[in-house]
Parts: C-alpha cells; sequence; structure tokens
C-alpha cells in the first residue's frame, strides 16, 4: 500500500482477489520514506475499507526523508536498518514510544488470542503471550482472515525488508495449515507428500534459449524428473523431465519437488496456464480454473504494414499464452483485429512487446460499433435474374413478402403458408423463412437457394453492413425456365428481392446497449453519474458496497469507448 496516496483502486483489486481465494493477507505500507508519507492516515483508511480486522504490527518512528526506524510489537524491539537494507540493529523500545508500542501490542495480543480457545485462555491467566504463542496466534488469524496484519517498509532503500521476509517465515501460515484443494471431482488435495501427485500451472513464460516455462504449484505428492503425468484438458500424456527451483531471478534445478512446493518445469509440449497436470489414475480430475478479470479496454489493431499482419496475430496469439488476461481475436462481423485487455497501461506494454521484443509496428483505435439492422413494417418486392451468354443460361424470378418479427406477429392473408423454418441467428434474432408457392411457380428445390442468398444479406445487411435480424420472409410467387433455372439464379434472385424489400419495409439501425457497473467512493457519485448521463446512460440503480457506491446503467456500445481509462 502506498504510504502517501492510502488505499488506491489497485488495493481493492487485490483485495477482491484474496477474497475469491480465500487467501491469507498481509499489508505493508512502503514508501514511508517519502515526505508526504502518513502512516496513521492510511492505517484508518485501511480499516476503514477493510474492517477492523486490520492490525498494526509495526509502526515507523521517523517516517519522510531519512526514515530508518521501526517499532515490531511482536519481538517488542526497535528495529534500526541502515541505508540500503540488509539486518536491522536491534535494540529496545525507548521510554518515549513505550505507551503508544504498549497499546498497540496490547491491542495485537488480543487480537492474536481470539482465534483460538487455549490462546485466549492463556491471555486470560497471564495478561500477555509469549513470542511464540503470540506467532501462533498470528498464523491461525492468517489462515481463518480474522486478522490482517500491517507492516512498514521502504523498497527503495531496502528498510523494513528482511522483517517481512522473516515474518512470512516465522508467522504466516505453511501450505499444510490451509484449508485442503478440492479438485471439480471433489478429490481432497491437503498439500500433503501422501496424496496423489496433482499440479496446478497459474503462469507460462517463453525465454530465448529454453522455449516455454511453465510455473505451478504442486498440490500433492512428490514429484520426480522423467514422471508422466495427464494433462485433462486435453487428455494428453506430458514427461517433466527437468524441474527447477526459483531463488529470486537464479534457477537452482533440482530431481524433485514436493508436495506445497513453487517450481518450474521447460519444454512441455501442450501446457497452458489454468492447467492442471495429475496422477494418471486421474487423468480426468481437475483443479479449479483461475478467475481471471473480465477484459475491460477494446482496441482494433493492425500492423502498420500489410504484410506484418500474419506477424502481429502470430505474436498476440503467443502473448496470451503467457498472459491470458489478454484476448485475442479476429471479428468477422467488424472485419476487425481486437484486442482486449485491462486498461490503457496494459495496452502500451502489448504495444511496447510488439515493437521491442517482435519487431514489428501497429496501429491501434476504436473498435467498430457492432449495430443491428432489422425492418419496422411490411413491404413487398420482386426481382428478375436473367443472363444468356451463350448455350444453357441463368433464369430465375423471386417475389417476396417481408414483414417484422415479433411475438404474436401475423400472417398475411392473401396467400397460403404451406411451409415454415425458422432459423435462431448466431448474432441474435430471428429469420422466419416461409414457403408461399401456390401451383407451382416455382420449384421446391430452388427454396434452399432463396434462403441462401436472403441468409447472405442478412450477414451484411442493406444499409451499413452490419448483420440483420428479426424478420420474417414469404415467397409467394415468381417464375422460371424449363432450362436456364437453376439454384444459381434463385439465390441471386432471392438475394436481390430481399435487398429491395428490405429498403422499402422501414429500415432502421438499432444500437447496441451495455450493462454497466461503476463502483466509486461516495464523494464522486455526482461527477461520475453526470458524466453517464451525457454519455446517453440510463441510471438504472444504485447499491453500496463497503465505503464505495455501485452504480448500475444502460450505456450506449458507441460511448464506451475508452470509458474504464
Amino acid at each position: 500500500v502506498n504510504g502517501q496516496s492510502g488505499v488506491e483502486a489497485t488495493t481493492e483489486t487485490a483485495w477482491k482477489q484474496t477474497e475469491i481465494a480465500g487467501s491469507p493477507v498481509v499489508f505493508t505500507i512502503n514508501q514511508l520514506d517519502h515526505n508526504s508519507a502518513n502512516f496513521e492516515e492510511t492505517v484508518t483508511a485501511l480499516k476503514d475499507y477493510f474492517g477492523d480486522k486490520v492490525t498494526v504490527i509495526q509502526y515507523p518512528v521517523n517516517p519522510g526523508e531519512g526514515f530508518s526506524t521501526i517499532i515490531d510489537l511482536v519481538l517488542m524491539k526497535q528495529l534500526k536498518f541502515n541505508e540500503g537494507g540488509g539486518e536491522p540493529v536491534i535494540t529496545e523500545i525507548p521510554a518515549s514510544e513505550q505507551d503508544k508500542a504498549g497499546k498497540l501490542h496490547l491491542a495485537l495480543v488480543e487480537r492474536a488470542a481470539e482465534g483460538d480457545e487455549a490462546l485466549m485462555e492463556k491471555y486470560f491467566e497471564n495478561d500477555t503471550l509469549s513470542l511464540s504463542e503470540m506467532r501462533e496466534g498470528i498464523r491461525k488469524g492468517l489462515t481463518t482472515r480474522t486478522i490482517f496484519p500491517v507492516m512498514c517498509s521502504s523498497a527503495k532503500h531496502g528498510i523494513g525488508i528482511t522483517r517481512i521476509l522473516d515474518f512470512v517465515n516465522n508467522s504466516c501460515p505453511s501450505p499444510l495449515a490451509m484449508p485442503a484443494v478440492k479438485t471439480k471431482d471433489g478429490k481432497v488435495f491437503s498439500c500433503s507428500t501422501q496424496d496423489p501427485v496433482g499440479m496446478f500451472v497459474f503462469k507460462t513464460s517463453v525465454e530465448q534459449h529454453l522455449g516455454e516455462v511453465t510455473f505451478f504449484k504442486l498440490w500433492g505428492g512428490t514429484l520426480t524428473e522423467g514422471t508422466d503425468l495427464i494433462c485433462p484438458r486435453n487428455g494428453h500424456k506430458e514427461r517433466l523431465s527437468q524441474l527447477f527451483i526459483l531463488n529470486g531471478k537464479n534457477r537452482e534445478k533440482v530431481d524433485k519437488v514436493m508436495a506445497g512446493d513453487i517450481a518450474i518445469a521447460i519444454k512441455l509440449k501442450d501446457i497452458k496456464t489454468g492447467d492442471s497436470l495429475m496422477d494418471p489414475k486421474f487423468g480426468d480430475d481437475r483443479f479449479e480454473e483461475l478467475n481471471l478479470p473480465t477484459e475491460l479496454y477494446t482496441v482494433a489493431v493492425k500492423a502498420e504494414n500489410s504484410t506484418d499482419d500474419e506477424k502481429v496475430a502470430s505474436a498476440l496469439n503467443e502473448m496470451h499464452r503467457t498472459d491470458p488476461t489478454i484476448s485475442v481475436g479476429l471479428s468477422r462481423e467488424l472485419r476487425q483485429m481486437l484486442i482486449k485487455s485491462q486498461g490503457e497501461f496494459h495496452l502500451n506494454t502489448i504495444k511496447w512487446y510488439l515493437k521491442n521484443v517482435y519487431k514489428v509496428d501497429v496501429e491501434t483505435f476504436a473498435p467498430k460499433v457492432p449495430y443491428r439492422e432489422t425492418i419496422t413494417k411490411a413491404a413487398r418486392a420482386n426481382y428478375r435474374h436473367k443472363k444468356q451468354s451463350g448455350g444453357s443460361g441463368q433464369f430465375g424470378e423471386v417475389h417476396m413478402a417481408i414483414q417484422p418479427y415479433f411475438e404474436g406477429y401475423q400472417d398475411p392473408t392473401d396467400f397460403p403458408v404451406r411451409g415454415t423454418e425458422e432459423h435462431e441467428l448466431p448474432w441474435g434474432g430471428k429469420l422466419i423463412f416461409k414457403n408461399s408457392i401456390v401451383g407451382g411457380a416455382i420449384d421446391a428445390r430452388f427454396l434452399p437457394a432463396i434462403l441462401k442468398g436472403i441468409m447472405e444479406r442478412m450477414t451484411e445487411g442493406p444499409l451499413t453492413g452490419s448483420y440483420a435480424r428479426d424478420i420474417v420472409v414469404y415467397v409467394y410467387d415468381g417464375k422460371m425456365h424449363p432450362v436456364d433455372s437453376n439454384e444459381i439464379s434463385f439465390k441471386l434472385a432471392g438475394r436481390f428481392a430481399f435487398i429491395e424489400a428490405f429498403k422499402s419495409a422501414g429500415p432502421k439501425i438499432m444500437e447496441p446497449i451495455y450493462n454497466l457497473e461503476v463502483c466509486v467512493p461516495e464523494e464522486m457519485m455526482g461527477a461520475v453519474m453526470t458524466d453517464l448521463q451525457g454519455r446517453r446512460a440510463i441510471i438504472m440503480g444504485m447499491e453500496s458496497a463497503r465505503k464505495n457506491q455501485i452504480i448500475k446503467a444502460k450505456v450506449p456500445g458507441a460511448e464506451m469507448s475508452k470509458y474504464v481509462t
């Protein structure tokens, strides 16, 4: 947490992910070496946002420029760090800090004792807890999310870092202390070497000399080099030929890893982020996939040089493999390649990689709006397709009526309906195709060709080229030639008759409307609602979420470009 600006949007986003995962949380207030840093205000903000389980276990003695000294309420000692960090000089708490440290230490002891009855009894008997008892209480509180410790640091100068690592080692729960993990089929993995081998891939990356590098956590068993495991997603067997343990930026090759370890494997054949690799006896089972955030920011992209289009697509797909929060796809409707990301900074990172790693320049711009076309009234049209170029020619004539589709619509009464086909359109809405031919004016074998011609125009509406929807089509008359009539003739006749009828049927364009939720601080509600109304939004309601308000609205898609930035 930034000691200058307190709880930020990214703090809340990270918090939501810990709630979903049910994981322990430790807050570290950083940048306490800055003149505008305010530890007390930041702690107050943390408690306002995340509740009174937020508990101070360290506080700075001299925040601001020259920050170097921390009071540690677990050790009940003063820690003085040198510039550049390293191990601190540990001394007794000075008299000037005794009262403040005593009050905060008492609050910490009470919070540590709350999560365990035995510790509570010891606290009532002795009015305090020993160092080991306090660590045990904090460990249990972190596991059950009943305590969220707050620590101090200046990462820039290395102050407080070694103590944070000591705290993680001595007071944070081990994988064995955490709740067991269940697979989709209900198999329980308790991070024990007695469990069958089961691992979860949480990250992949591509490195120049190694190829694809797979980061995983082993939830059960002991994994050795050369072990064959099954990927439930595709049923393929994967052999883990080389294993490494991470030590900062360095990798240490190992022969085996054990339950609870985080390790990496290289050169797996077909593994991506979110996959499980299981013991062959449980090859169909898998762990829950990652709960990835929804993409918020969409742009269209193309190579500055059209000859690089294929290279751009390949690079973006490779980036998606290493970062699944990037979504890449070619929209057939918009005829654009779209990148969906978490925001403008995320997009700028993608562009940097494309330029500096993949050596390709791209342009990005707002994507087209996926409008829809439909009609508002009934209309009729006919079209004759006739072509003669020596030998057999082409001839087909189609008489067509169209009307809007809605629940409870009525068929015309001046011609019968002999057959009905209802087509659910992939882009939404329906096309109802009705055979109303009498007297064999058009042979039944040509009706599928007429439908095909109509469907081609539905995918590229006559007004803007957008998809058309919710139309009832009646083919009620026409003419054919015993020699020259064929499927292509009636396909073209049906296509152009549909265009003429569509243009006469009160055509209209429908704009996409999105459901939007905006989470904002209370003091910003007025400004955000004014902005939304300026975007033609309709406010549907509001609800509270801790210190924030959630505004729910319906907004036209054309107004949403770059909204999240």
